[in-house]
């Protein structure tokens, strides 16, 4: 709305007109320099898996996953999405799960949620866990402040079954 002119400003007086210099065009930036460092990145369109995928092996991402398919293997993501369709045979660790197809296998999130028509054979480790009425669940559920550490058995776990094993075996051994 208001502004300074150069005509009213004190100063000594130059018989020369000022030149107004425009830079030259720039060559072309890469796409990575158009966003500035400290901007985050958009966060990405989550990775879908189709109802007529059959995956064989591990996935890793720090996205998301929506698996309407079948996975032979482990998965590993922010947020996984299972659908009703869907089944997944492997250990699942993940900061959001969202179950409504079937699981076999081990499930650690900090955030697991069995919808209605979910099916799952193993235990589950969380931190937070919804199960909904009419949800199919086989086997033990735990929960942990930091389900996501260290994969294998629960930490408390493990050093109880191991002393209780050793003197079966020792006694199996002696007779």
């Amino acid at each position: 709305m208001f502004s300074k002119s150069r005509i009213n400003e004190p100063g000594p007086k130059t018989a020369e007109p000022e030149k107004i210099e425009t830079p030259a065009p720039a060559a072309p930036k890469p796409a990575s320099d158009f966003a500035p460092a400290s901007t985050p990145k958009p966060k990405a369109a989550p990775s879908v898996l189709s109802s007529d995928l059959t995956v064989t092996g591990n996935l890793k991402t720090s996205g998301d996953i929506q698996v309407e398919g079948v996975v032979e293997g482990d998965i590993r993501a922010h947020l996984l999405t299972v659908g009703e369709g869907a089944t997944i045979r492997g250990e699942v660790v993940a900061d959001d799960v969202v179950v409504n197809g079937r699981i076999v296998g081990r499930v650690r999130g900090l955030k697991v949620r069995l919808t209605s028509t979910a099916r799952v054979e193993g235990d589950i480790i969380h931190k937070t866990i919804a199960i909904e009425s009419g949800a199919h669940f086989e086997g033990s559920v735990q929960r942990q402040d930091d389900p996501l550490q260290a994969s294998g058995k629960p930490a408390a776990a493990a050093p109880v079954a191991a002393p209780a094993a050793a003197p079966k075996a020792a006694e199996a051994s002696k007779g």
